[in-house]
């Protein structure tokens, strides 16, 4: 993937007894071209399956297909291993990782592992800390030194591998703004689309604070979840009295995934069911072979 590609992939959560039908979803979505597949983190449900041993999984089952944790529980992986992690992957991948960062939502749950309660500024700024430090463990060089108020490291040499592009979840106004200075694309949380008060408040803060570090704002991507139903014929109206997209035919969808991209900087969409869990294979299949092609013939 390059920096400017419009990408397309399905999202899942994983449990343990889902993990050959995500393996068919994945192999299926590779062999029909889809870009990414992504993986929720939540070390504390133990029904779930880790999503970094999964996604190196899966990376090994597939040829083109990049993997993402989407998002990454920063606060229990810390950076400097989670470093060593994404290199990994993306050395033995051939650079199909991207790394999707957190500051750490569910924080009750996040506590019960152990792991030291932030508070929400300390949360994010553990979040800038932890994307400046793995670039430094990153891309080759003499060995690191790193002082921060959350990371420390010292005369740990950097994997010689680039770090795989940073795309973060962010969402209250001080993680939008590291997101600005750090982060190589967005997520909007809660599933919101280009046509959402959330978007339209947000994104500003993100560009401002990308320009303020002496940044284009446009190298950093707007990815968007988006969870929909594919339906044979057209919906009456695809977004609800509320303004979300809730589906339509193929035609529908690719319509609305082009004026997203031409109109409103759209660059990702990743495809869940309704619900917002994991779409069923038909939707993962009719998603890659009906509408991805036609969107990308509309923004050829």
């Amino acid at each position: 993937m390059t920096s400017h590609d419009v990408v397309f992939g399905f999202g899942a959560h994983s449990g343990f007894t889902d993990g050959s039908a995500l393996l068919r979803m994945a192999q299926q979505a590779d062999d029909d071209g889809l870009d990414l597949f992504s993986l929720s983190d939540h070390p504390y449900l133990g029904e779930r399956l880790d999503a970094y041993a999964t996604i190196g999984f899966v990376l090994g089952r597939t040829r083109r297909l990049a993997g993402l944790a989407n998002v990454t529980n920063l606060p229990t992986r810390p950076a400097a291993l989670l470093a060593r992690t994404v290199t990994a992957l993306s050395a033995l991948s051939e650079g199909r990782v991207v790394l999707g960062m957190g500051a750490g939502g569910r924080w009750d749950r996040i506590a019960d592992l152990g792991v030291p309660r932030l508070g929400p500024a300390d949360a994010v700024d553990a979040f800038e800390e932890a994307v400046v430090l793995i670039r430094l463990l990153s891309g080759g060089g003499p060995p690191v030194s790193y002082e921060g108020r959350h990371y420390r490291v010292r005369q740990i040499e950097p994997a010689p591998v680039a770090a795989p592009a940073v795309w973060t979840g962010s969402v209250g106004p001080r993680s939008l703004a590291a997101t600005g200075r750090v982060a190589d694309g967005w997520i909007p949380g809660h599933a919101a689309d280009w046509l959402s008060e959330r978007y339209r408040v947000s994104r500003p803060v993100v560009d401002k604070a990308a320009a303020d570090a002496g940044r284009d704002p446009a190298d950093v991507r707007t990815v968007f979840n988006l969870p929909g139903r594919i339906t044979d014929r057209p919906l009456a109206s695809p977004r609800d009295r509320d303004g979300r997209w809730v589906g339509g035919s193929p035609d529908q969808w690719a319509d609305e995934l082009a004026g997203a991209v031409l109109e409103h900087g759209a660059s990702g969409f990743i495809l869940f069911s309704p619900h917002g869990g994991t779409p069923d294979e038909t939707s993962v299949r009719r998603w890659s072979r009906e509408i991805v092609p036609a969107v990308r013939e509309r923004i050829a």
